[in-house]
């Protein structure tokens, strides 16, 4: 876990710019919370809406990206009225938390800006339950979250809009189909019934502090598309989660709300949870966990048996998570996985031909958008290919199929990346061979995208490739790349419970 996080590649410091913009954009909606008189509740109000406008927009342009947060308003502040309405009428209130939590988790099937509107509508919800929120504080709730949001979105999109030095990327929607069959429509019901499950078992455990299961059990299913993928990140989740109370006895209870310790751990928690996201689930979850603590510390309500408590919550919103999504319309890692690589394939080919165009002299052609689109897509097929290669995974014939196509696709990406990289030289001239070579390429993404094995003649087209050429290297980059995709035939068309193929 420690080396997932630190020793992690960080290409163009893009993680490092994210966690520290964050704290920036977030200490900012804090400051300027307390620079014109608003309470404590409503400054951690407006906190969070800053931390989620910057953690949740992943559109794939900056224009998106502001329209979205434009847009965040419309979803959180009716629902943040609703939620203090019914602060006394618990039957109404968990139904239409429950309400919200699936509309949040249907919204996804459009895409970057639904996702990001379906969080930001629940938490707002959850953050009213955390702070006890009643009608009489709307005004004042609703001033600091739009102070908090234009604060945000002055630091992200004035002062350091680094994205606009990046070429656009767009995230992959999941894989879809009509109906049932349509993974965010499964996804809605299981997170409903799931978080049914959590919310009746944490008022059991709690009638004050139940939220926090249905959060865990909200949290577990935000950016999982099979229930592999959630049961590994409903196990981190709690692991997360453990590792950080047992910080928060030693953090967190000694504070007791001092004013600026507390500012100066929850600062680096907010650098932590958004540096550590894209590489440890777990250590997200540790940071958060952190902050939660010192949170309850400044409003004087921590103590050993909340922490405790905390724990006990987080594990039943996690086991609500993890029997939903193996008893209630199952989605399998298998299925995913594949449509996932499917992607990923379509787009080595994109990145090819893109490549190959440059280099024949077409100045209209840019493999560099989707070389960047290929390794978002890598990570997904990575999140999806998490349970099967986890090293408490029984399947060892799968874990060792699930490395091997890691590998070769990891072998994919680096041609592909150092294809375009030489394909942006202008001094890089058109070679007849690129030709040949390009369209060997194309027929083995061709060929791995059909249903049926075709391992024989995969054999027979490995045995007639030729030597890759020292004296131009985009041709050994292609060369490599037909290598790979010929060798990634077997592990793919090949039965996935089935022993690997030496």
């Amino acid at each position: 876990m420690l080396k997932r996080v630190f020793v992690a590649p960080d290409p163009g410091r893009v993680r490092l710019r994210f966690a520290s913009r964050a704290v920036i954009g977030v200490g900012l909606a804090v400051v300027l919370c307390g620079l014109v008189g608003h309470s404590l509740v409503a400054a951690i109000t407006g906190g969070l809406a800053a931390l989620l406008a910057l953690f949740t927009v992943t559109d794939a342009t900056v224009r998106q990206q502001a329209v979205t947060t434009a847009l965040l308003p419309a979803a959180g502040l009716p629902v943040l009225a609703v939620a203090a309405l019914l602060h006394d009428q618990p039957l109404a209130r968990d139904l239409v938390f429950l309400a919200v939590m699936g509309a949040g988790v249907y919204a996804r099937r459009w895409g970057p800006r639904g996702h990001a509107l379906g969080i930001f509508a629940f938490m707002t919800f959850f953050a009213a339950q955390f702070l006890h929120t009643v009608p009489g504080q709307l005004p004042e709730l609703y001033a600091a979250v739009l102070l908090s949001l234009a604060a945000s979105a002055a630091v992200r999109f004035g002062l350091w809009c680094y994205e606009r030095r990046l070429p656009a990327v767009a995230v992959p929607a999941p894989p879809e189909g009509r109906g049932l069959a349509r993974i965010t429509t499964r996804q809605a019901v299981q997170a409903t019934l799931g978080g049914a499950f959590a919310l009746g078992l944490g008022q059991v455990l709690s009638d004050q502090r139940w939220y926090w299961a249905v959060g865990a059990t909200w949290w577990v299913f935000v950016n999982t598309t099979s229930r592999g993928e959630t049961l590994v990140r409903g196990f981190r989740r709690v692991l997360g989660t453990v590792i950080g109370i047992a910080a928060g006895f030693f953090v967190a209870i000694p504070l007791e709300g001092a004013g600026a310790p507390t500012a100066a751990i929850v600062a680096v928690c907010v650098f932590g949870i958004f540096y550590t996201a894209a590489v440890s689930y777990s250590w997200m979850m540790f940071f958060v966990t952190v902050m939660v603590g010192v949170l309850y510390g400044v409003l004087g309500v921590l103590d050993a048996s909340l922490l405790w408590l905390r724990v006990a919550e987080t594990a039943v919103g996690a086991l609500g998570a993890v029997l939903a999504v193996l008893l209630v319309l199952p989605v399998t890692t298998h299925a995913v996985t594949d449509a996932w690589i499917r992607k990923a394939l379509r787009c080595v080919h994109a990145c090819t031909a893109e490549a190959a165009e440059r280099l024949a002299g077409s100045l209209a052609a840019d493999p560099a958008p989707r070389v960047a689109e290929l390794d978002v897509l890598l990570g997904r097929v990575r999140l999806s290919l998490a349970p099967l290669v986890h090293p408490l995974s029984p399947l060892q014939a799968r874990k060792a199929r699930a490395r091997q196509v890691l590998a070769l696709l990891d072998d994919c990406v680096r041609e592909v990346r150092g294809l375009a990289s030489i394909a942006a030289d202008p001094a890089a001239s058109h070679d007849a061979r690129l030709s040949a070579a390009c369209s060997r390429v194309e027929e083995a993404v061709e060929e791995l995208l059909r249903q049926e094995s075709r391992q024989a003649r995969g054999a027979e087209r490995a045995a007639e490739r030729p030597v890759a050429a020292p004296d131009h290297p985009a041709l050994a980059h292609l060369h490599g790349l037909e290598r790979a995709l010929g060798d990634l035939a077997a592990p793919l068309h090949s039965s996935p419970r089935a022993p690997i193929a030496a």
